[in-house]
């Protein structure tokens, strides 16, 4: 999608600082975070979320990217949260299918609230 801007993030048109990339992930640091650390991991082809008919390649490759950025960014032995929202209600501000990786700090389960 031309002017979704995860989907411009992800082909290097808006800079960031990314964090892991693949073939079909795209992962970078949030520019709002909700814990020290807060990574979004996206696919390079749009979906604007899991009610898209998401091939499970796909969504299995998003879940297997966690664990590598976990240990990139240092959190994987102390833990990190991964979260997908899905639609507005869920609190989904971006419609692009996205992950979400948080870490850095003990939390709880009200901690944070994730767009």
């Amino acid at each position: 999608m031309d002017d979704c801007i995860f989907c411009m993030i992800a082909r290097g048109e808006i800079p960031t600082h990314a964090v892991y990339e693949d073939d079909r992930i795209f992962a970078f640091k949030d520019l709002h975070p909700q814990a020290p650390v807060h990574v979004l991991l996206v696919p390079k082809v749009h979906y604007t979320g899991l009610n898209s008919d998401v091939p499970e390649e796909l969504l299995g490759a998003l879940l297997a990217a966690a664990p590598r950025v976990a240990a990139l960014m240092g959190v994987a032995d102390s833990g990190y949260r991964v979260i997908i929202n899905t639609g507005p209600d869920a609190g989904q501000t971006v419609p692009h299918l996205h992950v979400h990786l948080i870490g850095g700090a003990p939390m709880s389960e009200g901690m944070v609230k994730l767009a």
